[in-house]
């Protein structure tokens, strides 16, 4: 007796960013698996798919963010639950799709008695069984040796520099809003056509969180118009400081573009009585109707994320799809 196998795609989405998914999807020309997503009085998550996932290659695609009331813990649980039950159900392969890794920042002890958060995040993806997480951007590449099993770590910086090259000047600089992000300024300025570099030298305080002082800037910026480029904006003190002191050493204009768009607290604020002129950023992250205001502008990583699972249950190269550009 002969058996032909058939090689079937699943994905599925939790409810933390139920949009991105459906575009993705569409994308690859495939319908958003069924999954019931309860929650008990407690607080505790049930999750059963609504098909049969037996020999499929199954992708949860989940981002981590607080949604509807519910926590950025919240959303991790429903991703592991989902990716426990599609093990338990036999699918073949099951890749963890995280378009924002949670805890990506708490990659190592900065003082003492602290956990590695991040490592502790893929050990409950493996343990839950995931053999294989898909990303982009992450905060710090070192997170994808915490994983036991493939990592697609993907770059939305390409996507970003085009959006930003058909909206200003040729002659712009790319600036990294502190020292510590200035490889993902080279990056930026590489893909953009090697554009001029410039990075603002910042002193954060060790005692209030999110709290930020820009000193210097380190380059040419007097008479030109800046993009500040960085992985994520989250309070945005780093980005506000750095844009004033951007316009103090005499920069005609300043822009602002990053992968994910947390915006916590005070963060649309900042932006609103900034002298930032425009901000963009991906959907990696879904974006409320309050924080949408007229300096956010958003571009879509549904096509990324669709060319890297394609090219995964295709047994193809996710690199070959970035020019190797996402390992660097």
């Amino acid at each position: 007796m002969e058996l032909v196998s058939k090689h079937r795609l699943h994905i599925f989405s939790g409810r933390s960013h139920p949009a991105l998914a459906m575009d993705v999807a569409r994308h690859l020309g495939v319908e958003v698996g069924s999954c019931e997503l309860v929650d008990f009085a407690d607080g505790e998550i049930r999750a059963r798919f609504g098909q049969s996932v037996r020999g499929t290659d199954v992708f949860v695609l989940q981002t981590h963010c607080p949604s509807n009331g519910r926590s950025i813990n919240d959303s991790l649980m429903e991703q592991w639950l989902m990716i426990d039950a599609a093990r338990r159900a036999s699918a073949k392969r099951i890749t963890a799709v995280c378009p924002y890794y949670a805890y990506a920042r708490q990659d190592r002890k900065s003082s003492p008695r602290e956990p590695i958060s991040a490592r502790m995040v893929a050990d409950f993806f493996g343990a839950a069984g995931a053999e294989r997480i898909m990303s982009v951007d992450l905060h710090s590449g070192q997170i994808q040796g915490f994983f036991n099993g493939p990592v697609d770590h993907l770059t939305a910086v390409p996507l970003l520099v085009d959006y930003i090259r058909s909206k200003v000047p040729p002659d712009f600089v790319m600036v990294s809003p502190d020292t510590g992000r200035t490889k993902v300024a080279e990056k930026a300025a590489r893909y953009a056509g090697d554009v001029d570099m410039a990075a603002v030298y910042k002193r954060r305080s060790r005692d209030k969180l999110g709290q930020v002082e820009a000193l210097d800037v380190m380059g040419q910026v007097d008479g030109r118009m800046c993009v500040l480029v960085d992985d994520m904006i989250d309070t945005a003190g780093t980005l506000c400081e750095a844009a004033k002191l951007l316009y103090q050493k005499g920069a005609t204009d300043v822009w602002a573009m990053a992968t994910h768009g947390v915006f916590s607290g005070p963060a649309i604020d900042r932006i609103k009585n900034s002298g930032i002129t425009r901000v963009v950023v991906t959907d990696t992250l879904p974006l409320p109707p309050e924080k949408q205001v007229d300096k956010i502008e958003t571009v879509s990583v549904a096509k990324t994320f669709a060319d890297a699972i394609r090219a995964v249950f295709e047994e193809g190269s996710v690199s070959a799809i970035f020019g190797g550009e996402n390992q660097s």
